[in-house]
């Protein structure tokens, strides 16, 4: 097995849980915050969507979903066009409202689609390549591709335990 192989089922892992997370809620349910500090499903799927998008993007050289597929025109959160969710306040956390859970799914998946194309064509030497020389020691593609699946089951844990906070009420 390749090293690409084991980052397409991780990637595969994610999907398959933002669309359990999501599925079958309404828009009341995707836009509830347990209180008023806290993060709501449609936040929490939006932002890991967003950090996948941007950071794979970035190391592929390519354009972010977001915004080449209008992404940002269909969510319309008034937000800047750039802002993943990163250090967001209670206040901008609840900007982050959606109308049904297709929007949401439907940009995951434009973003997991674009990740499997360039994980497909992915060698495994290209994994040492550094991607960010802000940190020490530096970041290589493979230890951000893995920094992103991390990040993102994190989220989508969090998201499953916002829903079984909403469905146990």
């Amino acid at each position: 097995m390749h090293a690409k192989d084991v980052l397409v089922d991780a990637y595969g892992r994610i999907q398959e849980e933002v669309h359990a997370v999501v599925d079958g809620l309404s828009a009341d349910d995707l836009n509830a915050r347990p209180d008023d500090r806290a993060n709501s499903i449609s936040w929490l799927v939006w932002h890991l969507t967003r950090i996948q998008d941007d950071h794979v993007a970035d190391a592929s050289g390519r354009k972010q979903v977001w915004q080449s597929q209008d992404w940002a025109d269909r969510f319309g959160l008034g937000l800047p066009r750039k802002d993943t969710g990163y250090g967001h306040t209670p206040q901008k956390v609840a900007k982050v409202r959606v109308d049904s859970g297709d929007l949401l799914v439907g940009y995951y998946d434009a973003v997991h689609e674009q990740t499997l194309s360039y994980l497909q064509d992915l060698d495994d030497d290209e994994l040492d390549r550094v991607v960010d020389k802000s940190w020490s020691p530096p970041v290589t593609l493979g230890v951000r591709l893995i920094s992103v699946v991390s990040d993102d089951l994190q989220h989508v844990g969090q998201a499953a335990f916002v829903r079984g906070i909403l469905q146990s009420r």
